[in-house]
Parts: structure tokens; C-alpha cells; sequence
């Protein structure tokens, strides 16, 4: 089976955001389950595909509100008024749709697609009716979007967030009524997309790569340390709960650290966080501190830094937010969502990790039930596709 991975960007072989590091995942798990993998997508600026001979590349660019200017905002939001489409779909935009079709036909034969979020799919949504399809739901982006409302302090980004789950609402209906198959990263996923008892939508425990050998051993320079893309809305909503209503209740002398692309404004808001920006090696940052927070508050989908810390084997304090859709959760993970208690359970593991005692426990264990049940479900998926191309090419 040939199969056309249609995505917002394509694997690099530098992943720096967990939406990267699932679709490497995900591709993985399709070649393992024997499928022929082309993909189609674009790059980073500067950047180059993994994998080229089986990779289409539309062009670069740079979807980052971060690194935008104000103009570029403002085009932005322009053509998606212009064209009804969201922001996300709208960003990606740069080709013509003529350019797309081409790109998409010079891959042919292939037997369906597999349509990866909904940026890249909802731009070009009528350039996918003539095969079969499977639809990758990373979150819940409808959702994700009203609670980005819902926590916007300006009338502006309140109104444009609610446009976006307005749109992204009816746009993720549609692909998953279209698609033969669809695939969350939570089992909550399939509930809320409506595809509970359909029997046609599956949850992929997700792995990540992380070098597991990398804990052993390992040597604490910092206490606390929370590694992501904090400009990411929901990513901001959870380190912003963790700042206001964690921190005043750790133990004074606990030092935090915040690495990953931050807001200026979070950055004055807290002096007495160190805020380590873009590091080199998101692995060693996390493997030298004694916890790991995990600290999701919204959004939905599964948490990746969730699963890396799970396969690292390193004690973590988690909101239920970010584990959920992991059925076994380490020994060395406190799940609590209350501030206060959230914070005793830092102070305490802190404390025994500071007194000598080694809290790091085995993740291979964790790393392989994962890819065995990832595996199952992708095969699940296969094996509907396949039944839906065989009785496609019967009819015709």
C-alpha cells in the first residue's frame, strides 16, 4: 500500500515541537506496518527533509507568531477574512492550489491519503476527494482554540480564537466524516470528535526517541526544569498556572528553570525564574534536574514531553491534563491538579532527591508497551483502509 502522508512539515531530522516529533512517530509506524510512505509538506526555513527521495517539498515557511511581525499578522488575518479559511490553514497558503495538485500528481500511483492535522488539509480541502483517506487528529484543535478564548485577556485575540474554533469545528467534522479511518493521540479524543462506537478511530500511544541510556548516571544541576514552546497558547495557559499558583508554595530555595522560546511578558512577570531560552539538547536540559513539572492545562491530545519523561524514566509531578491517555503511569510520577498539592509533591520528591536517593526508574519497559500497542492500532487503521481501497477498486 502507497501512501501519501499529507503534513504541515515534514520530518527533518531536528524536531523541535512535539506536533514534529508525532509525525516522525507516526511515519515510522506506517513503514513498520509495511506501508510505502511519501510525504508531502513543507520545510523550516533553512532546513532539509529527512528522508528526500521519498519526501515533496512545497517550499519553506515560518507559521510562528513569535517570530512574526506585526505586517505579517496582519496578512495573515487578511486573506483567512478573505477567504474564510483559519489562520493555521491560511499560513500555508504560499502555493496555488494549481501547484499543489501538480505536486500531489507527480506521486501518483498511490493508493490514499493520510491527512496529518488539519493546517495543510484545511487549506486545501477539496484536493483529497478522489482517494481514500485517514485522518490524524493531534488534538482536539476546535477545543483547543475555545480555551484559548476563554483565557484571552484582549477583545482581539478573544475574538480571533473564537473564529478559529467556529471554523476549525466544522472543518475537523468534516474530515472525520470523509475519512475511512482516524487516528487520535488520546483515547478522550474519540469521544470528543464524535467517533465514540463507529468503530473507525483508534489512539497511537506515541513514542519519541529519546535515548533512554541518557538517564543513567545522570548528574542534577537544577531543581525544577520545564522545557517547551511556551508562545503556543495552550503551552502558555499551563506554565502561566505553574508560575501564579505553583511556585508561591515551593520550598524557597528551589531553584526553577524555564527553557524554550518564552514570552517577553512572562519573562519580566517573574525575575526570580531563570528562563534558559532555546537550548542545544532538550535531552540533557531534562535529565539535569532533580523533577520534571508537567503542568498541562489545556488543549488536549496527548502530552509528548509527558511520554519522554515516562521513557527516561524521570520523577515527574503531573496534572492529570498531562497524562491522560497513558494507561500505566510510573511509580515515580505524582499525578495532583490542586496548586497546593501539586506543590508539597515537588518539595518532597525534591527533598529525597537532594538527600542522595535516586528516583529515575527503567523506561525501556514503559517505551515498549508503548510501540506494541502503537502498532496494534495503526494495524487496526491498515486494515480498514485497505478494505475500503479493495472494495473501491471492485466497484470501478
Amino acid at each position: 500500500m502507497h501512501l501519501l502522508f499529507v503534513t504541515s512539515l515534514v520530518p527533518d531530522g531536528k524536531p523541535t515541537t512535539g506536533y514534529e516529533i508525532a509525525n516522525k512517530a507516526i511515519i515510522d509506524g506506517l513503514v513498520r506496518a509495511g506501508a510505502r510512505v511519501t510525504v508531502i509538506g513543507f520545510v523550516w526555513p533553512g532546513s532539509k527533509p529527512l528522508d528526500p527521495e521519498n519526501t515533496i517539498v512545497l517550499g519553506e515557511v515560518d507559521v510562528r507568531n513569535d517570530t512574526a511581525n506585526f505586517a505579517q499578522k496582519l496578512r495573515w488575518f487578511g486573506k483567512a477574512m478573505m477567504s474564510g479559511l483559519t489562520v493555521s490553514s491560511v499560513k500555508l497558503r504560499v502555493v496555488t492550489k494549481e501547484t499543489f495538485r501538480t505536486a500531489i500528481a507527480s506521486v501518483e500511483p498511490f493508493d490514499a491519503y493520510v491527512l496529518n492535522g488539519v493546517p495543510l488539509p484545511g487549506a486545501f480541502e477539496d484536493c483529497f476527494d478522489d482517494k481514500p483517506q485517514i485522518f490524524i487528529a493531534h488534538n482536539v484543535e476546535h477545543r483547543s482554540a475555545r480555551e484559548n478564548a476563554e483565557a484571552a485577556t484582549s477583545p482581539v485575540q478573544k475574538y480571533l480564537f473564537s473564529r478559529e474554533s467556529r471554523l476549525l469545528m466544522g472543518l475537523e467534522k468534516r474530515l472525520c466524516g470523509r475519512a475511512s479511518f482516524v487516528f487520535t493521540l488520546a483515547d478522550d479524543d474519540i469521544d470528543a470528535l464524535g467517533l465514540s462506537g463507529t468503530g473507525r478511530a483508534a489512539a497511537l500511544p506515541l513514542v519519541t526517541g529519546a535515548d533512554t541510556a541518557t538517564s543513567k548516571g545522570r548528574k542534577i544541576e537544577r531543581d525544577l526544569g520545564l522545557i517547551g514552546t511556551w508562545t503556543w497558547q495552550p503551552n502558555r495557559i499551563g506554565l502561566e498556572w505553574f508560575l501564579r499558583e505553583v511556585v508561591p508554595h515551593l520550598d524557597k530555595d528551589i531553584g526553577v528553570a524555564v527553557a524554550g522560546s518564552t514570552p517577553a511578558d512572562l519573562k519580566a512577570a517573574w525575575p526570580e525564574v531563570t528562563f534558559a531560552g532555546r537550548i542545544a539538547d532538550a535531552t540533557d536540559f531534562v535529565c539535569g534536574c532533580a523533577v520534571i513539572p508537567l503542568i498541562s492545562r489545556a488543549g488536549s491530545g496527548v502530552q509528548l514531553k509527558t511520554i519522554e519523561t515516562f521513557e527516561l524514566g524521570l520523577p515527574s509531578i503531573a496534572t492529570a491534563l498531562s497524562v491522560r491517555g497513558i494507561a500505566d503511569i510510573p511509580d515515580n510520577c505524582v499525578v495532583a491538579d490542586d496548586p497546593v498539592a501539586f506543590a508539597r509533591a515537588v518539595n518532597a520528591m525534591v527533598a529525597r532527591v537532594r538527600a542522595g536517593e535516586d528516583l529515575t526508574c527503567e523506561g525501556d519497559a514503559f517505551r515498549a508497551a508503548q510501540l506494541i500497542r502503537f502498532d496494534q492500532q495503526i494495524r487496526l487503521g491498515l486494515d480498514r483502509l485497505e478494505t475500503r481501497i479493495t472494495n473501491g477498486r471492485a466497484a470501478a
